[in-house]
């Protein structure tokens, strides 16, 4: 007798087959745009830095300027883990809307505060709503998007975090500029523009359809059929083709689940795939190390190693800001031909290379402020594609019941090694005055990515254009389906 509690399902091959089409551009707009306001964020505390840290402002030094930057990160740590475990359970949209809902009403807070601990406790708020973002955008991005163009769409859309740098860069030009607007509100302008800006989030994300895969695998298949017939029905509809009949497309058994436990998912990530987990754990500390501690303190150097004026900041983090999102819109396509094994390996490697290069010349007095510039705009082209693609292989490598708990979890660990010391770490030497000092932050940061490199070298795993379920087999497979 048949298993009444096993079901077939096309669902992933009829999503994979998909033309690119209007639908795709709902999920590239509506989900990407959560990385242009984290770029915002992140750029405008190291932009407006100075004038935070001044006597228009709220008169911090250079070390708590980096433990706020820590408290953010600490933030977004705490608010991965909590939502990325709600995401597999009660669902992506759910969880995408609840997130950036919580980083409106913190960065709007953010603006009003009136000493070091209010403004470090928004931070860590803003944080978490943008940290539970990742987990829930990230795993709705792969399984939406068709296979052939994973890699590339996925890379793009975590790199638009630089565009909302370039325009928090841009912004600051004119925040801090004393003749058109008042330097003790400039500042605080910024974080609750940004945090209104959320809302055109929340309206564009009312018409995004809840992962067919999500439902798929927790039971709910009717639902997921309808969803995709309805995705299938606007693909028609708007490239004017008919898509041939599904009946013969590859098929899953999977038996019904509602729910999967955390030894469930402790066993998946240490018994299962050991070898992945410490892929991951490994590209996403070093990535988060080097991107902290340099971007969240660079302001600070421009001030104080070039004396470069706050007002003019912004100048110079906007080549920065556009060179990283430049990296993965011009490299992302080659990890789809090319390969994530080949590519991850090359971008973390020479951006580690040079970063270390960089350093000694910086610690020599070598380079002028546009000089130094411009060698992290070279440096971040390679290590945002780099970046990007930890989260994507991090996506990859785990099946579809854990995907946006294991996304939070490896971006809570490494951002926990790596993002919250950078920043306080670099605060800290900045804080001596010496270069020399400097040079070492530097140093490790480089290193940390030549290692990563090698790593991925050895673990790394070829998922390009292939289905999320054939990379990682789901934990509903029917049993005697398992390989």
């Amino acid at each position: 007798m048949a298993n009444p509690e096993v079901f077939a399902t096309s669902i992933p091959a009829r999503l994979d087959r998909l033309p690119w089409s209007r639908f795709h551009w709902l999920v590239v707009t509506a989900l990407g745009v959560t990385w242009i306001l984290d770029g915002l964020e992140v750029t405008l505390v190291g932009s407006l830095s100075p004038a935070i840290a001044g006597p228009d402002g709220l008169n911090l030094t250079s070390t708590q300027i980096g433990l706020t930057g820590s408290a953010y990160i600490l933030g977004a740590v705490v608010g991965a883990l909590t939502f990325g475990r709600l995401t597999d359970r009660f669902g992506r949209k759910k969880l995408f809307t609840a997130t950036v809902f919580v980083y409106l009403l913190a960065t709007i807070a953010t603006g009003f505060s009136w000493d070091f601990w209010s403004f470090m406790l928004f931070r860590f708020l803003t944080g978490a709503g943008i940290g539970g973002e990742y987990g829930a955008v990230n795993s709705a991005i792969q399984e939406l998007i068709p296979a052939r163009r994973r890699g590339f769409t996925d890379l793009v859309i975590n790199g638009s975090f630089w565009v909302g740098a370039a325009l928090g860069a841009t912004g600051s030009i004119f925040l801090l500029n004393a003749e058109l607007i008042d330097q003790a509100l400039g500042w605080r302008l910024a974080f609750i523009i940004g945090g209104a800006l959320a809302l055109i989030i929340i309206y564009i994300r009312r018409f995004m359809p809840e992962s067919p895969r999500w439902l798929m695998t927790h039971g709910r298949v009717e639902e997921a059929e309808a969803i995709v017939a309805q995705i299938e029905a606007s693909v028609e509809r708007h490239t004017g083709e008919k898509l041939p009949p599904h009946t013969e497309l590859a098929s899953l058994r999977l038996v019904r689940r509602t729910s999967t436990s955390w030894l469930e998912i402790l066993s998946t990530l240490i018994r299962r795939h050991p070898k992945r987990t410490a892929l991951g754990i490994t590209l996403m500390a070093t990535q988060a190390f080097c991107y902290n501690a340099i971007f969240f303190t660079y302001a600070l150097i421009l001030t104080e190693f070039y004396d470069i004026e706050p007002a003019h900041i912004g100048w110079f983090m906007l080549p920065f800001a556009l060179g990283n999102f430049m990296g993965p819109l011009l490299l992302g396509r080659f990890f789809d031909s090319w390969g994530r094994k080949p590519m991850i390996t090359l971008t973390y490697g020479l951006a580690g290379v040079l970063m270390c290069v960089t350093g000694w010349m910086f610690s020599q007095g070598l380079l002028s402020a546009p000089a130094q510039t411009a060698a992290w705009t070279v440096i971040f082209f390679f290590a945002s594609a780099g970046a990007s693609a930890a989260y994507l292989t991090i996506g990859e490598s785990f099946p579809l019941e854990v995907r946006a708990i294991t996304i939070s979890m490896f971006y809570a660990f490494g951002t926990l090694v790596g993002g919250v010391g950078g920043p306080a770490l670099f605060g800290a030497l900045i804080d001596t005055g010496e270069r020399s000092q400097i040079l070492w932050g530097y140093l490790l940061g480089g290193g940390l990515m030549v290692l990563a490199a090698t790593v991925e070298m050895k673990l790394g795993i070829a998922a390009e254009r292939r289905p999320l379920e054939e990379v990682a087999p789901p934990l509903s497979l029917a049993p005697e389906d398992v390989p």
